[in-house]
């Protein structure tokens, strides 16, 4: 067993399970968690939790989660979850690159309404934690959460849902609205026992030059204003987390849908800002592919000697195994930036961000994961 190689935290769901879920994503009269809209899937969920933690524990992992088995998708069912959030199905869902380079659109059930100020009290992700902690033995969990400044660019930019007649007046009273949300979470979640947090965020490259698919049209002047409200929430939830005594991870990627991604920009224009400026104790970043550009990016973390950095070199996306060769170069660059000790290994993200998951098989995914075990417990024996 090796610490050194960590799991982003969804898992492919089993077919009973996504029955389920594939009738939660065709209905908008329905409330998270929807247990009560259909008898029966209460008890599958618990029972898919249960297996995946134990399949977790026999393939030797030493952080776990509930294998976000109980959502529907990695962000939105975090504000799903909070008190004053109403969902509904959108006539659009997100724009994605298609396996061919064409478009593909995501699933519509992405519209969001704010019916009330909002809270982050009694969170059922709560009780996916306490259940999960329950069954980990002496294994680490880990509850992973929509990075704020995320999910504020959802509310406002993607919905609008600010101005005359809202619940919230303008920008600023949403932004400390949900902040305060976010901090009544954390601390019941603390106080449940927590002990790590991730904040899981796809839109650093939006802010990124070299990112020829960015939605933002701001010149750079206001862009770079907009990275650095970004930056700030960010910090400002990360900072509470850190008052709490949690450790405060992040994960970041370029979009992870049915084995498709949504943009592209290197780490390397958005490095000060992204890595060296936010306060985050590790971060997963994305390397399985050239779009995320060279590792010397990593140079700006040189100075933040107690951030720790888990490379995701591997492909969550494909079905086959990785080029191991390819890993073992990047992580040989990688610790020419940054001591090994502070390095780890993964994929570029969850197998199952959304339910759908990914194109590949459930044994597929674990032989991927075994290969990742492999090489991190050969390249830091």
């Amino acid at each position: 067993m090796t610490d050194k190689f960590q799991l982003v935290g969804s898992l492919l769901r089993p077919s009973d399970l996504l029955d389920y879920k594939t009738k939660i994503e065709h209905r908008d009269d329905i409330q998270y968690p929807f247990y009560d809209a259909f008898p029966g899937y209460k008890e599958v969920e618990a029972a898919a939790i249960q297996q995946i933690i134990e399949d977790q524990k026999a393939h030797e992992l030493t952080v776990v989660t509930d294998g976000e088995h109980g959502r529907s998708m990695w962000h939105l069912d975090f504000l799903w979850g909070l008190e004053g959030i109403e969902r509904y199905i959108a006539e659009h869902g997100y724009p994605f690159e298609d396996l061919d380079g064409g478009h593909f659109e995501t699933r519509k059930d992405i519209g969001l309404r704010i019916t009330a100020p909002l809270s982050g009290k009694n969170h059922h992700y709560l009780q996916l934690y306490k259940d999960t902690k329950a069954q980990a033995d002496d294994h680490d969990v880990k509850i992973t959460v929509w990075g704020i400044a995320h999910a504020f660019t959802e509310l406002t930019v993607f919905n609008d849902l600010v101005g005359e007649g809202q619940v919230y007046a303008n920008t600023e009273e949403l932004r400390d609205g949900l902040i305060h949300a976010y901090k009544e979470f954390l601390t019941e979640y603390k106080a449940a026992g927590g002990e790590i947090v991730q904040f899981d965020d796809c839109l650093w490259e939006i802010f990124a030059e070299d990112n020829e698919k960015s939605f933002a049209t701001q010149g750079p002047e206001q862009l770079n204003a907009w990275a650095d409200e970004f930056v700030a929430l960010n910090n400002a939830v990360a900072d509470f987390g850190h008052e709490l005594g949690l450790k405060v991870w992040t994960h970041n990627c370029r979009g992870n849908y049915q084995s498709r991604h949504a943009s592209s920009g290197t780490y390397k224009a958005i490095a000060e800002k992204f890595l060296r400026d936010q306060h985050y104790d590790r971060f997963f970043l994305e390397w399985d592919d050239d779009r995320a550009g060279d590792i010397s990016a990593l140079e700006v973390l040189k100075d933040r000697p107690n951030v720790e950095v888990v490379l995701g070199l591997l492909s969550s996306k494909t079905s086959t195994l990785d080029d191991e060769d390819r890993v073992i170069t990047l992580l040989n660059k990688a610790s020419e930036i940054l001591p090994k000790e502070r390095l780890f290994l993964s994929h570029q993200c969850g197998f199952a961000s959304c339910d759908c998951g990914n194109e590949l098989s459930i044994d597929q995914q674990w032989a991927k994961i075994d290969q990742g075990q492999k090489i991190a417990a050969t390249y830091w024996k």
